[in-house]
């Protein structure tokens, strides 16, 4: 059987908007020189869809390419590839467990056949500090001065990849952000970290939060929507009091400065009284 290649666009919240990803159904004996090669020819993550690992007790496995690597999770991959399973008629019912490099990821979905939603899980999210003497490489990689900085530290936090996040004052300065991507690699580099992700509370009493996401070494600067990053995010908020610690919808809306409006969805899963990880998910179109 020849792979299938369908490309969606993940997490839209307007015309043109959400983060396009070409997923591969039937990727069973594809080479990765062959998925790397189908993620520089889109020039953007890519998702590929195999047998699950005998034994893992997962439907599918699923891996991640974009053009210069391949990537242990990317989260509008995933969405993207259990929405597109589920429209060609190959989910069972209405979740499915992927086995991926980072562990396994369940996929649930729900609505109406022509307007399914898609969440997926991830861990608990760990926040750790950053170094108050790398904070200047970071204004500068991304071309902000201290005063456009929000009150709030700047933190590495991660579910699965490792996101610098960056607190800003306002919308605009989120939006007129001009990073210089050769610095941006190197304090990457220095901070451990796959990508700077600066953010801005928009209308906090509802959740909302803008962000944008430049990957350290993807081969693209700038995503229109990152699950992985959002997820991120959200354990940042937390430990900051800038969202609660209950399962309210937390919306992170990217894209916007790319003229590709998008919005992830973001929920914690609460047991016991305690986080035990998040949900996040959102709206897929072909």
């Amino acid at each position: 059987m020849t792979p299938s290649v369908h490309v969606v666009r993940v997490f839209p919240a307007g015309p043109g908007g959400g983060n396009p990803a070409p997923i591969m159904i039937d990727a069973d004996g594809v080479a990765d020189t062959d998925m790397r090669a189908l993620a520089r020819q889109h020039g953007h993550e890519s998702g590929f869809v195999l047998p699950a690992p005998p034994g893992s007790g997962c439907d599918h496995a699923l891996r991640f390419w974009v053009p210069n690597h391949e990537m242990s999770m990317c989260g509008h991959a995933t969405v993207g590839a259990a929405w597109l399973l589920d429209r060609l008629g190959g989910l069972d019912g209405d979740e499915v467990v992927f086995h991926t490099r980072s562990g396994p990821v369940t996929a649930r979905l729900t609505g109406p056949a022509d307007d399914r939603t898609v969440e997926i899980d991830q861990p608990p999210g760990r926040v750790d500090p950053v170094d108050d003497g790398v904070v200047p490489s970071i204004l500068a990689a991304l071309g902000l001065t201290a005063d456009q900085l929000a009150p709030h530290p700047i933190r590495n936090a991660a579910t699965s990849r490792v996101k610098t996040l960056v607190p800003v004052v306002t919308p605009s300065v989120l939006d007129g952000l001009r990073p210089d991507f050769a610095r941006l690699t190197e304090v990457c580099d220095l901070l451990g970290s796959t990508g700077l992700y600066p953010y801005v509370p928009s209308d906090p009493d509802n959740q909302v939060f803008d962000a944008r996401q430049f990957p350290r070494s993807s081969g693209y600067p700038e995503d229109a929507a990152t699950g992985i990053a959002a997820a991120a995010l959200s354990f940042g908020l937390l430990e900051a009091g800038l969202v609660a610690r209950d399962d309210r919808p937390i919306r992170v809306r990217q894209g916007r400065a790319m003229g590709r409006p998008s919005e992830i969805v973001l929920r914690f899963a609460v047991r016991d009284g305690g986080i035990d990880g998040v949900w996040l998910g959102g709206r897929v179109e072909l």
